[in-house]
């Protein structure tokens, strides 16, 4: 976890920790699989996959903004913006991230990027129009949070695992195919290939999930006690999800991709099953941040 006046979560670095041991564990066991399954093959289809893993962490940046259709923005042309993360950037003394504007009316927010120091920002036109000061505020210290923590980064390179279990998958299949379909020994070994690589997708859907929600979790609580607004914060959250739930069908679903990184997913209509959520209910991060309203000794308005 990165050094900042951000609150310190042992819980969020386990889970970082264990999430990133157990991906790389299986990772291995599938190299190990297609090793075993396709000796001639099994260097290029895994080089192959290792240099989609370092492209999707070394361009993860520019993949969501170019996802979002957003650009980068200047103090001169976002004055207020800038001025919001300046302050709040010396006040949990962390370097300032980019800052990334996209023109969509959907009211959210996000933070990608390998490090701190390449990280960005990002708001939409929509949240800028939604919220106040104090609840953009506070939606930007989420943010911050995620890039002080560096779950951004963890929670890119464990995305990785699937994408690399689908590649290693179908090199796997064309080049047990390509040694012929009346060998005896060439269904099998793509058998193998493809139940250990559903297995990796499987566990790191889960994880991925199940640690996506824990540190939205810890943002929400990170940004209440650094700002000391929780109530700012709760009250975002409220109007964001309202928000979503006004925007058309088709314009939720070409965000859909970027939804593991926004502040709110991107659905209407929230009745996401456990497993599959991305982020903790509505109800359980408004809970959690009256408690914090309440231990602060300020009342909810």
């Amino acid at each position: 976890m990165a050094r900042s006046r951000f609150i310190k979560d042992t819980g969020l670095t386990l889970r970082m920790t264990l999430v990133m041991f157990l991906l790389g564990a299986l990772f291995v066991g599938l190299v190990a699989a297609l090793m075993y399954a396709f000796p001639s093959y099994w260097f290029l289809i895994g080089l192959a996959g290792v240099g989609v893993a370092f492209y999707q962490w070394w361009s993860s940046d520019k993949m969501a903004m170019r996802a979002m259709r957003a650009r980068e923005v200047t103090p001169q042309e976002a004055p207020e913006l800038h001025g919001m993360i300046d302050r709040l950037c010396a006040l949990a003394d962390m370097p300032k991230p980019r800052v990334g504007v996209a023109d969509m009316d959907l009211p959210n927010a996000f933070a990608t990027g390998r490090s701190p120091d390449r990280s960005v920002v990002c708001v939409t036109t929509g949240i800028l129009q939604t919220l106040d000061a104090e609840e953009l505020e506070a939606v930007l210290a989420h943010e911050l949070s995620h890039v002080a923590h560096r779950d951004v980064l963890v929670m890119t390179l464990a995305s990785s695992a699937g994408v690399l279990a689908g590649m290693l998958t179908r090199g796997a299949q064309f080049g047990g195919l390509s040694r012929g379909r009346g060998s005896n020994g060439a269904l099998p070994a793509f058998l193998v290939a493809l139940v250990v690589s559903l297995v990796v997708y499987a566990v790191s859907f889960v994880l991925l999930r199940l640690l996506s929600r824990y540190r939205e979790l810890c943002a929400d609580r990170s940004a209440a006690y650094l700002t000391m607004k929780p109530a700012a914060l709760a009250s975002a959250l409220t109007k964001i999800s309202g928000g979503a739930g006004a925007i058309p069908q088709k314009d939720l679903r070409a965000n859909s991709a970027v939804n593991s990184l926004f502040i709110v997913p991107a659905v209407a209509g929230i009745s996401l099953r456990t497993l599959t959520a991305t982020h903790p209910s509505l109800e359980q991060r408004l809970q959690q941040l009256a408690r914090i309203q309440a231990e602060l000794g300020r009342p909810m308005a």
